[in-house]
């Protein structure tokens, strides 16, 4: 699928250790010719973790995709009525997040973005990192795979030895989930034994 004038929205939540693997897959949206509207949660911009600062991340974010982050609310509300999105991606999602979208609420601009995208018909795709996958938000998991208009980039167990719950995306796969998201379509299979990629 040609990716050239397609407006993505690229939501990302405060999973820091995933920062890594999914920056790659901005650049090569970007470099394919998507218009890639980064969208941020507070978490995002403020915190400095081990796994960098906030705020360089979305420096980097910015300059990959040639567009400011959107940061709120206010301006996250347009992207349905006004600036239509092809898809919106939320990578990575964290638990929290998930259990939010599921139920329904629009605390921050990333929930915004997603619930202004389900408004207009068009997909949203998720790549989930979340400790308690397989936990309490479980339930939540499940009620987003039987929703509307949501896809999933492929999943699986990052590190079942330690924590049995935990589920992470495979994020080098965000571009053929994507594809097929446009298309409304799964890709599949969707859950894998992620963890055997990392050994």
């Amino acid at each position: 699928m040609n990716l050239k004038g397609k407006t993505i929205g690229f939501g990302l939540t405060g999973s820091h250790c995933t920062y890594d693997a999914v920056f790659p897959q901005i650049q090569k949206l970007a470099s394919l010719g998507a218009n890639v509207l980064p969208v941020i949660t507070n978490t995002v911009k403020s915190t400095i973790t081990r796994f960098g600062d906030g705020e360089e991340w979305v420096r980097k974010i910015e300059e990959a995709t040639g567009n400011k982050a959107i940061d709120s609310i206010v301006k996250a509300e347009p992207l349905g009525p006004k600036i239509p999105l092809d898809c919106m991606v939320i990578a990575p999602l964290t638990g929290n997040t998930m259990s939010k979208l599921a139920n329904a609420m629009t605390e921050s601009p990333v929930l915004m973005a997603a619930k202004a995208t389900m408004r207009n018909n068009k997909p949203v795709l998720l790549g989930i990192s979340t400790n308690d996958a397989l936990g309490l938000n479980g339930m939540n998991l499940m009620k987003l795979m039987d929703a509307k208009n949501v896809y999933f980039i492929p999943f699986g167990q990052d590190a079942p030895e330690k924590k049995p719950n935990s589920m992470v995306a495979r994020m080098q796969m965000l571009l053929p989930a994507l594809e097929a998201a446009l298309s409304h379509q799964q890709i599949q299979p969707v859950i894998i034994e992620r963890f055997r990629d990392e050994e």
